[in-house]
């Protein structure tokens, strides 16, 4: 995997999604182990990011440098962000690591038609019969869990719908600002708009300050789940659909479920089902790079 540390401008625009798919897929690990629940979490989560990134003199000259106008868009990007890690974890606490990351895979169902409304572009034949070619591997998953797991795939699902907003939004926003500087104006928004949650529900129960463990799980959280790729992938999206890109986050699951077999011991909450779910997905993912190289080729 080869890049030009300067410009971060990857020769393999596909190697580096997929990069950035092996750091998130202990976010949900993280999600099991982190005490706290989800609100706290992802306050603590984005604010350690957010607080990190002022620390750099180049994120401040990036952000004086752009419009009120793009800052406020990066800002509602980022409040997206920050309820979609509040229902993905939320959908973790509820069900489980496995559960919470297997339902970004419906994320490929909502983009496939929220891209061409928001970029204004026509929809692809292709991107919708791979979006819903994934419903049978969810369905599949939803088969081989215990049926109080349900409630967190309602909320797992929330969250790949917000994921299809804010990857499209992304897509349409990452030519316009140093991605450093992107990472730090979205996470620090999600992070205002978290507090001003917290302490507008009055049995909220506030901010509680982590133990010594959770501090630990959150700050590699922060710095090698969340900052790393999360930049990285801003990188990233220069060079694919934000469709090519969510499908290529759909193998998050597959990494998820393995370390949570290993970590976590989950494999006995699941039946045979859930793994044949994963199987149609992890295929769909393989295949559509291959059938846009192949037409390419073909266009060629």
């Amino acid at each position: 995997m080869v890049w030009k540390t300067r410009e971060l401008n990857f020769r393999n625009p596909y190697l580096q999604i997929h990069l950035c798919v092996v750091l998130w897929g202990f976010t949900a690990i993280f999600g099991r182990l982190i005490s706290l629940r989800a609100l706290p979490l992802v306050w603590w989560r984005m604010a350690l990011v957010a607080v990190i990134l002022a620390m750099l003199p180049r994120v401040w000259r990036e952000v004086r440098r752009l419009s009120a106008k793009l800052l406020a868009a990066y800002a509602v990007v980022g409040m997206v962000i920050a309820l979609h890690w509040l229902t993905f974890y939320g959908a973790i606490k509820v069900a489980n690591a496995s559960v919470g990351a297997t339902c970004m895979a419906l994320g490929p169902v909502f983009l496939a038609i929220v891209e061409p409304l928001i970029v204004k572009r026509r929809f692809d034949y292709r991107e919708l019969l791979l979006g819903v070619g994934m419903i049978p591997g969810v369905v599949l998953v939803v088969g081989g869990v215990p049926a109080g797991m349900r409630l967190g795939i309602a909320i797992g699902a929330f969250s790949a719908f917000l994921v299809a907003i804010f990857g499209t939004l992304n897509k349409k926003l990452v030519h316009h600002a140093d991605p450093l500087a992107v990472t730090a104006i979205e996470l620090t928004a999600g992070t205002l708009l978290l507090t001003i949650v917290t302490f507008a529900i009055p049995s909220g129960g506030g901010l509680p300050i982590p133990g010594a463990r959770d501090a630990i799980y959150l700050l590699i959280l922060a710095v090698g789940c969340t900052i790393v790729p999360f930049t990285l992938a801003l990188v990233a999206l220069r060079h694919l659909s934000a469709f090519a890109a969510q499908l290529a986050v759909n193998l998050e699951p597959v990494y998820a479920i393995i370390l949570a077999t290993l970590l976590l011991g989950e494999h006995r909450d699941l039946g045979p089902e859930f793994y044949a779910g994963v199987a149609i997905i992890l295929a769909l993912v393989l295949a559509y790079p291959m059938i846009v190289k192949g037409e390419r080729k073909g266009a060629g």
